[in-house]
């Protein structure tokens, strides 16, 4: 399903700035998570080297398990995110970012949940791999140019590109097409 916003949809180059951006969001999460979460990790295409992004950050707060999930939302609450819900993908709670901070995209997901192993497969791929860099920068950019104001198009040219990088790194055919549905919804 497609739809259209009025926001234009914006991809450019890779800012170097990036990670260091990452990493002001990452450190008072960190530390309000101390002992709840296992890691917070950048993903999405701001985390990958060289490749062209929304400016956007996507941040993934993994917890060990769903009964983690209500205290990390209560600390992420004190930081002023305020909680979405799953937003439709199981395992995966999504934040609004509190008021005054750079846009960026939160989620607290549950350790082995299909929605934070697709990430980080796509993330871990495509920093090994120069020539996807290049391929999915392009496809992006063409993308944008194509649907500059809708959304669920541009995720939806997207999806072949990323099902091939998650059938490269082992994901089975149930699992791709639980992707394919997701972002279909989008």
């Amino acid at each position: 399903m497609t739809g259209t916003s009025q926001r234009k949809i914006l991809v450019v180059d890779y800012d170097p700035a990036w990670p260091a951006t990452f990493a002001t969001f990452q450190s008072p999460i960190s530390e309000a998570l101390r002992g709840i979460a296992l890691s917070v990790e950048h993903v999405g295409s701001t985390s990958v080297r060289g490749l062209a992004a929304k400016p956007i950050i996507d941040i993934d707060v993994i917890v060990p398990s769903r009964a983690k999930v209500p205290v990390a939302i209560e600390k992420l609450a004190s930081l002023g995110y305020i909680h979405l819900g799953n937003l439709g993908v199981e395992d995966r709670e999504a934040f609004e970012n509190p008021p005054g901070m750079p846009a960026h995209h939160l989620y607290v997901c549950v350790n082995g949940a299909a929605a934070l192993l697709n990430h980080l497969a796509i993330r871990d791929c495509l920093r090994r791999d120069p020539t996807a860099v290049t391929r999915y920068s392009q496809l992006k950019k063409q993308l944008a140019a194509q649907f500059p104001t809708d959304i669920g198009s541009y995720i939806e040219g997207k999806t072949d590109f990323l099902l091939e990088i998650l059938r490269g790194a082992g994901f089975c055919d149930d699992e791709l097409q639980t992707i394919r549905d997701v972002n279909r919804k989008q």
